[in-house]
Parts: structure tokens; sequence; C-alpha cells
């Protein structure tokens, strides 16, 4: 049997010191250096106290260390330690300086980026526009959902607590009716009025009667509890589920579901259902707006609907870059009277597909005499005409409030007489007369956003947003493999995204 160890020889693998010569001069890793250095970082350094030591790394070339990490597919703290230690390229952006820990790569992250990751990724986007890479005139948007770093069989949903604090209120208004009965109390027993602070005062009331009479609380197996006890044992129970129901409705806020161990993320339905089940999971809606196949706008909401979160991503690229953007391109999903109303206010063209314009090419929707697309507007007289020549007049207004606050218009029309018509089961399921609710002002928007769209212009512009908004998507999610978000909380998901962005248009 051979001895392998008697060929050891004792020699040492020597690196060659200089690291710049082993770097091709076309390497990302020196694009990205070049572009990165001329962004300010002075947000990123007073995000350090004055007091105490140095960091042990420079802030500047750890941020840069964490986007070319994102750009290599590197998100974990370790993994990044480890190629620090490790990767030429990464040893040649530290210059010499020493390896950063997990630790902190971690805390960096998540601590010292929170104010100031937004304004180091739209800075990087104005050097765009300075270098004519955009030009502030085509933004594509599109939104898809990422799932979260979170447990799904975690969920937690609105119905159900609802439920629960109705059992719990009906349960306890009978308890302190035979409280006030057997104590001659007078304690409220409306549904507003039982809360914690109420049980509270009850249990001290309790406690004084009990200590006046000297009651001795027992407890174990043959052993019965008092009147009092079990008031007292129960109010305490209800204390305690009542403050869990108020914790989860503040987490709700709008929502209708979250996680426990994510409690910014949403249930949301996804597009990798591969059991086809329709199964929940907890997510975050990821918006992007792409001009030139850069990102040029990003933000993250718990709101399942893309509606309603198109207004807070223009306000927030309002806010960060100097120009706006002339013309918002985006799919059906984005269509409602308040976003129409908020892009014509701020001097912008809408090219928004309406939600019908595909469904509307089809035999089957052209051949629906319900919809009111296919009846006969009659405008001197305010009335729509069915396809029996009957008309469905004008019987009032009402308002009608969106989730986000928007006050809208809405115009109600009844058929003068649907007796007797021999359609009438093709055309409304009412066992009265047909009605239908038209917002005039909607109908307007719509009708000039439908133009835009089919003009050559915006038949351009359609397709383009389905190559850049939807491809840019496809890159980051098919070829870099990012479909869980790492980090959690809002917060930190929009930082994680955030780098991943920075690395994505370099």
């Amino acid at each position: 049997m051979k001895l392998f160890s008697l060929y050891n020889t004792n020699q040492q693998l020597v690196l060659p010191i200089e690291t710049e010569i082993m770097i091709p001069k076309n390497d990302s890793v020196r694009l990205l250096s070049t572009v990165l250095e001329g962004i300010d970082y002075s947000e990123l350094y007073n995000a350090y106290s004055t007091n105490g030591r140095n960091p042990a790394i420079s802030p500047k070339t750890l941020f840069m260390v964490l986007v070319y990490a994102n750009l290599n597919d590197i998100h974990s703290s370790r993994e990044i330690e480890k190629a620090c230690k490790r990767d030429i390229n990464f040893m040649w952006l530290l210059q010499g300086q020493k390896a950063p820990s997990y630790s902190t790569i971690s805390r960096f992250r998540t601590g010292r980026l929170k104010e100031c990751c937004e304004n180091l990724f739209y800075q990087f986007v104005m050097k765009l526009g300075e270098l004519g890479e955009i030009e502030y005139k085509n933004i594509f948007i599109d939104g898809t959902k990422i799932e979260a770093n979170s447990n799904k069989y975690s969920f937690v949903w609105k119905k159900s607590i609802d439920k629960f604090e109705r059992k719990l209120k009906k349960k306890m208004i009978e308890k302190v009716n035979e409280i006030n009965k057997e104590f001659g109390k007078c304690y409220a027993t409306d549904s507003e009025s039982l809360n914690v602070t109420l049980y509270s005062d009850i249990i001290d009331d309790l406690n004084r009667i009990v200590n006046e009479n000297n009651v001795k609380f027992v407890s174990g197996k043959g052993k019965r509890k008092g009147k009092l006890q079990k008031y007292i044992e129960l109010l305490y129970e209800a204390i305690e589920k009542q403050l869990k129901y108020d914790n989860y409705n503040s987490i709700f806020d709008g929502r209708n579901s979250f996680s426990k161990t994510d409690t910014d993320a949403t249930f949301m339905h996804l597009k990798e259902d591969h059991m086809r089940n329709s199964q929940l999971k907890p997510a975050y809606n990821l918006q992007i707006g792409v001009e030139g196949e850069y990102i040029v706008g990003v933000d993250i909401s718990n709101e399942r609907s893309d509606q309603l979160t198109l207004i807070p991503f223009l306000e927030k690229l309002d806010e960060k870059l100097p120009k706006k953007f002339k013309n918002i391109v985006t799919d059906a999903g984005y269509e409602s009277e308040e976003n129409y109303v908020y892009i014509e206010e701020h001097d912008q063209t809408s090219y928004i597909k309406p939600q019908f314009y595909e469904k509307q090419k089809t035999k089957k929707f052209k051949s629906d005499i319900s919809k009111r697309e296919n009846m006969e507007y009659d405008s001197e007289n305010d009335e729509y005409i069915c396809t029996l020549g009957r008309r469905l007049k004008n019987i009032g207004l009402i308002n009608r409030t969106s989730k986000s606050g928007y006050i809208s218009q809405v115009t109600k029309y009844e058929c003068e007489n649907c007796e007797g018509c021999s359609v009438k089961n093709k055309c409304t399921k009412a066992k009265g007369n047909k009605q239908i609710q038209v917002s005039k002002k909607f109908v307007e928007k719509r009708k000039v956003s439908f133009e835009n769209i089919t003009t050559p212009e915006g038949i351009i512009l359609r397709m383009n947003r389905s190559i850049q908004a939807e491809g840019t998507f496809g890159v980051i999610k098919e070829d870099h493999g990012f479909r869980r978000f790492l980090l959690r909380g809002s917060v930190n998901v929009k930082i994680e995204f955030l780098l991943k962005a920075l690395a994505y248009n370099i």
C-alpha cells in the first residue's frame, strides 16, 4: 500500500499580489466600479455615527460588493462573505480591505441602507438620463408577485378574525349581564363598550369583592371553582383574546390577510401554481417602471390588485426624479377612473389597455345583449336602447367610494318595462326591470385611452411594454432565478430588490 503522505513536498500556492493584471479590461466588475464611483454617498455615510471607531470596511466599497453580488446572483450574506475571501473579482473591489463578515453584511443591508438605498438607486437612474440612456418619454409599467420569505401556513384571515371577535362579544354580553345581575352592577353591555378597559375595571371590582369576603381560589382535580373565580378567569381570557384581535386588526390595515412570520406580506395567487389548485401564498406585489430596457422605478406593495399601486408608484417617481415621463404605458390591470384622472391632471398621456379590449374582439362578447357596450346610446335624452328597442332611462346618481378613498359619480339606468320581454333571460337575472350603472367620466377617459393605444404609436408602445417590462421580469425571474425574497418586511424587501435592480441595470 502506498503512503501518499510521503509525496507531500509542503509546497504553498502563491497568488500574485497585484490583482489588477488578473481582471480583464472588459470585466463587469470594472464597469460596476466605474459607474458606481460617480454616485454621491453622503447619505450612506450619514447613516454611521460620528462617535466610536471607524467601520472596518468602507461603506461605499461594501455597497459595491452587495451590488456585484446581486449581479452574480449571490444573495446570502454567508455566501457573499465566502466570495469576498475566495473570488478574485470581489478581492479587487475590496482593494486590500479586510473581507466583511456575514454579520457585517447583514447589518449593513438591513440597517445602514434602510434610509439611503432608494436615494442611491435613483441617483443611478438620473445618471442614465445624463448619459442619454433614458429620455423620460415612455415608461412601461408592470407588476409581478414575488413570494415572501414566510411560512405559507402561518396565515391570518380578516373574515375569520371578525367572526371570532363577534363570537367573543356575544359571549361576553351574556356574561357581563350575569355579573350585573349577580352583584348588582350596571356595566355597559353594548358591543362597542366591551373592550379591554371595561374587562379590567370589572376584574378590579370583582377582586375587591374577593378580598372583602376572603374568598379562596382553588385549582387542581376535584376542586370546584366559585362563581367569582370563574368570572375573573373568563375576563382574563377575554382580555387576552381581545388584545390579540386588536393587534391583528391593526396589522391588516385594509388588507384581508397577512402572514404571522412576515406581517407585511399578503396572501396572493402566484403564477407558479404547479398543482393548479389556486393555492394562496404570502407574497409582495412588485412594481417596476422600465425605459430603454433600464429599470427606472421600483415600488413594493402588499395590495393584490395592480389598480391601487399605480398612483403611489407615479408619485414616487415624481418625488425622486427631476423630470416626468410623458407617456404612461400599462396593461389592463391598471385601468380605473382614478388612474385615468390622475394621469390627465399631471399632464401625462395614458396608454392603458381597457379591460374589455381582448374580449370585445370575440364573437361571444359582440353577441351578448346584456353588455352596455352593445347597446345604442341616445346622448340627447341620456338613455340607452336595448336590443328590442326598449329604453333604459336615467333614474338618478350615486357616489361610489373606492378602497383608496376616491369618489366617482355613477349614473343609474333602468329599463322602462322588461315585462313580457322574449330575451329577458339573456339580458338580465333581475326579477324586475334591468338596471345598469355607468360612470360617465370613466367611459370618457377609457375612450381616450382606447384611441391612444390604437394609433400606430400606441400599437408600438404596447408591443414595447410586453418586451421591456415583462421581458425584465422574465430575465430576473427565469435567467437569474429570483422567485423568492430572502429578507422579511416591506422595507427590507424593497432594499433587496433595489440592489437587484441596480445590478440588472449595470
